[in-house]
């Protein structure tokens, strides 16, 4: 709890990735400044990294699961939020990402006088632009890992700043020997032409993109030999994962994790959309981006949402960097299309990495962490200033 004289800070994250994000700010917060107290809502990552977890929260390994046990998860760390903000109300609450959680915990906070920062901005740019005015009244400070996000929130008059993207500090470095490398640890040969697959981490991601990219491989295997990794996010989904595996005639050999060794890998990547595209792209490995969702969910997304693209690297450039193959155009005939013509057309493929390469470029250098540990720390003693001044 609290020490004397120190600042008390509640880091709240509110599902796994942000975890892991929390995790590398709690540390970085730490190293700046090692009289501030860290309390959050996170999982084991954050506890490893020092953050003391407060009590009566949901486990966050629950998100990304369906139906009523997430529901109740969600409000259980509402109302555990709540009790803690009204009988022990910290200096600051940092929220990361989560916004239909993290936004009504900060309208609560910011009710009661405390400051608030936000890491890892919510997509409003690209539907629900409604919250920006909830987001200007609430948050005192919000940290963007996405390039163009500090202007469009800053025009929203939102105290905004641009502070890298926390994957660069996972791939800081990429080339032939990296790749090497990784090849090695799956025992395949340097010369071997290898595709990788990623159907997404969520169970309803891996059930919808998963058979169509093993039935687009299968295509391509009757004109080209290629070897077929496929990192598996969740150990619970590993035994559904293999027994669609083992009903393809495309040999797939999964591993646990090591989503960025996949990458490596890799010549050609079989993404669905999400982070893991860019991760890619900062990897410069070219990629076809596919997803599919239920027919209802696709149509109120396209009544939503605003932007051109659904990949971030495409998002990011502004322009078709990449395909993307989106619900009734992710067939299999057209992905394996797409796949066959990168890997035929040797200026084709070359171009993508050109252009891939520019996508990293945007990002700037890794330390996305410490630049907000930074931002955080200066919040804290202007928040000090100012409460003396009033005094």
């Amino acid at each position: 709890m609290k020490q004397k004289g120190s600042r008390l800070v509640l880091i709240v994250a509110g599902e796994l990735s942000g975890d892991l994000h929390g995790a590398r700010l709690a540390k970085a917060l730490k190293q700046a400044d090692r009289s501030i107290t860290l309390l959050g809502v996170g999982g084991h990552n954050m506890k490893e990294a020092g953050v003391e977890l407060i009590h009566g929260i949901a486990h966050l390994d629950v998100v990304g699961t369906l139906g009523i046990q997430q529901a109740m998860a969600v409000v259980r760390t509402y109302t555990a939020v709540r009790h803690f903000l009204k009988t022990t109300p910290p200096d600051m609450v940092i929220f990361i990402d989560n916004p239909g959680l993290n936004l009504r915990l900060a309208k609560l906070a910011k009710s009661k006088g405390i400051s608030i920062v936000y890491y890892v901005a919510p997509q409003v740019w690209a539907w629900h632009r409604s919250r920006v005015k909830l987001i200007a009244r609430v948050v005192d400070h919000l940290l963007v890992i996405l390039p163009f996000e500090e202007e469009f929130f800053r025009s929203a008059g939102v105290k905004c700043t641009f502070v890298g993207h926390p994957l660069l500090d996972d791939i800081e470095a990429h080339g032939p020997a990296l790749k090497k490398a990784a090849r090695k640890r799956f025992v395949l040969d340097e010369r071997a032409l290898v595709i990788g697959i990623l159907p997404g981490s969520r169970e309803r991601e891996v059930q919808s993109h998963l058979p169509l990219m093993l039935e687009s491989l299968a295509r391509v295997r009757e004109t080209l030999t290629f070897h077929t990794l496929l990192p598996i996010a969740l150990s619970s989904t590993r035994e559904r994962i293999e027994a669609m595996c083992r009903q393809s005639p495309v040999d797939v050999t999964c591993v646990d994790g090591q989503a960025t060794d996949v990458m490596r890998s890799a010549d050609l990547l079989l993404v669905a959309s999400g982070t893991a595209t860019l991760q890619a792209g900062f990897l410069g490995v070219p990629m076809v981006i596919v997803y599919r969702t239920s027919w209802v969910t696709y149509l109120l997304a396209r009544w939503l949402v605003r932007i051109k693209w659904i990949g971030l690297v495409n998002i990011v450039m502004g322009r078709g960097v990449v395909p993307e193959l989106i619900q009734h155009d992710a067939t299999a005939s057209r992905l394996a299309e797409q796949a066959h013509a990168l890997l035929s057309d040797q200026t084709a493929y070359q171009s993508m990495v050109y252009e891939l390469a520019g996508v990293r470029m945007k990002f700037g250098s890794p330390g996305a962490a410490e630049r907000a540990a930074k931002v955080i720390i200066d919040q804290l003693r202007a928040d000090s200033e100012s409460a003396v001044h009033s005094a």
